[in-house]
């Protein structure tokens, strides 16, 4: 009794630190410490339940084997973490998703033959089941994807095939409870978990472009919902409020990324979103575009009075996050105001760019979120970008066959000078042109970012 007691101030204390890590969260400067918080809370309730958790009043047993798949985890994943570029975390977001994913199947998996089909926890089972699936098979495609290894893959009819393989798991978790046989049951129960990981594999398989981060965060949120029918399941409020926190934050910033990205939630559920369009709208060159020298570039932003700085992928494959906070430091010595575009769906997942210059130390209040950026990039003298593409391209507003049309954007064309940093003239992530290269105000500046961003401090300097 007393240790049950003990095991329940445990859980309480864990529930209440995951609480408090989401919440600090959401400030830069309390991320880490919130970070911090929230695993401190984890491993004490992984810990309570370890040595204080009772099944049918006996101790747990097997303690050399959990203890040593907690430190073969332990090792691989703090080894992948600390070894993981910043331009990959992306991939690795995705990889331990979909293992959280494959953590909660397995559960249901193996549950499942201690429990008669009358009782109500085989529900929650075949939810966990399906969605953990699903997170599972979508996660390691979507890690794929943006390693690279993937590519975008559609074929005609595929949103109705989706939908056939959602209603065959339907039917047949409600045929398991129709008084067949054992044998039957278990094909139908890895049936279902086979049809989950094929749905899981399709929903992601044709999405390419700019709608990866918004797949990140559903299948983020799908991963939460199988944790919390696992802490369910088990009776595990600790577990349970960690699903829930995870299922549901997960579900707001899905929504918010649909609406940063003009798209609807059901085109996401079915397996429609972007990939086999983007194709469609590439077309050709639009004209011819200028390139800018070093030298120019640093007088353009040496003598403005504001600039702008849009981040985006290429900055990220560059490292180039300290260098261009030193541009920035030099910039404001000149007496040169600094800020920072940031538009949801930069980079290859949620809050890619924040993570990225928060590394670097650049104060969160240089930050601008796209409705604030738009807002100021009118009074920009300048405007610099770089390795952003599809998020700056107007083709957004002005090109009805665009895929990425009618998806807000950062206005950048409205400021007096535009230069843009890319190794090339080769079409972003979406794989379309970008209109803006060839406008007037628009300057190319080519060359890998962190080397630009150097030199261009060294020019600014002579300046």
């Amino acid at each position: 009794m007393i240790g049950s007691s003990i095991l329940s101030i445990i859980y309480l204390v864990g529930s209440v630190t995951f609480i408090l890590g989401l919440k600090m969260l959401s400030r830069p400067d309390t991320a880490r410490k919130g970070n911090l918080v929230a695993a401190a809370g984890m491993l004490l309730a992984i810990l309570g339940t370890i040595f204080l958790y009772r099944v049918n009043g006996e101790p747990l047993h097997n303690l050399g084997w959990i203890f040593a798949a907690l430190a073969i985890g332990s090792i691989a994943g703090v080894s992948a973490a600390r070894k993981v570029k910043m331009t990959a975390m992306p991939e690795m977001v995705s990889l331990f998703n979909g293992m959280g994913g494959a953590c909660a199947a397995l559960i249901s998996i193996i549950e499942f033959a201690h429990y008669p089909l009358m009782d109500g926890m085989v529900v929650i089972m075949l939810l966990s089941l399906v969605i953990g699936a699903v997170s599972c098979a979508g996660s390691i495609i979507a890690y794929g994807k943006l390693a690279g290894k993937i590519k975008d893959f559609s074929f005609n009819g595929q949103h109705i095939v989706n939908l056939l393989i959602l209603g065959a798991i339907v039917i047949l978790s409600v045929l398991l409870f129709t008084g067949l046989s054992s044998a039957a049951v278990t094909a139908l129960f890895y049936t279902i978990c086979a049809l989950s990981l094929v749905y899981g594999v399709l929903f992601v398989l044709p999405i390419g472009g700019a709608d990866m981060p918004v797949v990140i965060s559903l299948l983020n949120s799908f991963t939460g919902v199988a944790a919390a029918c696992g802490g369910f399941l088990y009776d595990n409020p600790v577990m349970l409020t960690g699903g829930i926190l995870v299922g549901s934050a997960g579900t707001i910033l899905t929504i918010l990324m649909c609406n940063a990205m003009n798209r609807s939630l059901k085109n996401v559920l079915i397996g429609s979103f972007g990939g086999a369009t983007a194709a469609a709208g590439g077309g050709g060159e639009q004209g011819h575009y200028r390139e800018i020298s070093l030298s120019d570039t640093a007088v353009v932003l040496a003598y403005a009075n504001k600039v702008i700085v849009v981040p985006g992928y290429g900055l990220a494959v560059a490292q180039a996050q300290h260098a261009v906070h030193e541009l920035e430091k030099l910039l404001e010595d000149r007496g040169v105001t600094v800020k920072y575009a940031i538009h949801p769906v930069a980079g290859r997942m949620p809050g890619h760019m924040n993570v990225l210059l928060a590394e670097a130390d650049v104060p969160y209040e240089k930050l601008l979120e796209m409705e604030d950026a738009n807002n100021e990039l009118a009074t920009a003298d300048a405007v610099l970008i770089l390795g952003a593409n599809d998020v700056v391209n107007p083709a957004a507003k002005t090109n009805p066959a665009s895929p990425i049309y009618g998806m807000p954007i950062l206005e950048v064309e409205n400021a007096k000078a535009v230069i843009v940093n890319k190794r090339s003239m080769k079409p972003g992530y979406a794989g379309i042109e970008n209109e803006l290269f060839f406008q007037p105000k628009t300057s190319m500046l080519f060359g890998d970012a962190r080397k630009v961003l150097q030199d261009l401090a060294a020019a600014v300097k002579e300046v």
